[in-house]
């Protein structure tokens, strides 16, 4: 079982005594930090660089739901003429968009295979890779 400190770690070294020595740990599941509906939600990688502006990058591990309800600007997984791929989502436009400079934006169109897999709600970024495959 993991350890959880339930303080928030800065990016920065002072090089002081760790705030955490003091706190006693808890027990943690990742799983209950995360994921508030687990029978609607899933796991899947991020492929490619289109989504670097919403701070995920190739190799990322999407969190998924589809227990919540997708709204305008929404990061989501949608399946799109048989490819699955990470966009925001302009509902109002019906638009697909990067989150990329020099990417432009797909019009979903008539015709369009098109469904909405989940909403990302969170990523978790693997500065290594996982040895175990999901």
């Amino acid at each position: 079982m993991l350890r959880f400190i339930p303080i928030p770690a800065q990016a920065g070294i002072s090089g002081f005594e760790s705030p955490a020595a003091e706190y006693t740990q808890s027990a943690l599941n990742l799983d209950e930090l995360l994921i508030d509906h687990p029978s609607a939600t899933y796991l899947g990688y991020a492929e490619g660089e289109s989504m670097v502006g919403e701070g995920i990058f190739s190799g990322d591990l999407l969190v998924i739901s589809r227990f919540e309800k997708v709204k305008d600007q929404d990061v989501v997984v949608a399946n799109l003429n048989g490819v699955f791929v990470c966009k925001k989502i302009d509902k109002r436009r019906a638009m697909l968009l990067s989150a990329a400079p020099g990417r432009a934006p797909y019009h979903i169109r008539e015709g369009d295979d098109f469904q909405i897999e989940g909403v990302v709600i969170r990523s978790i970024r693997l500065h290594r890779p996982l040895v175990k495959s999901i």
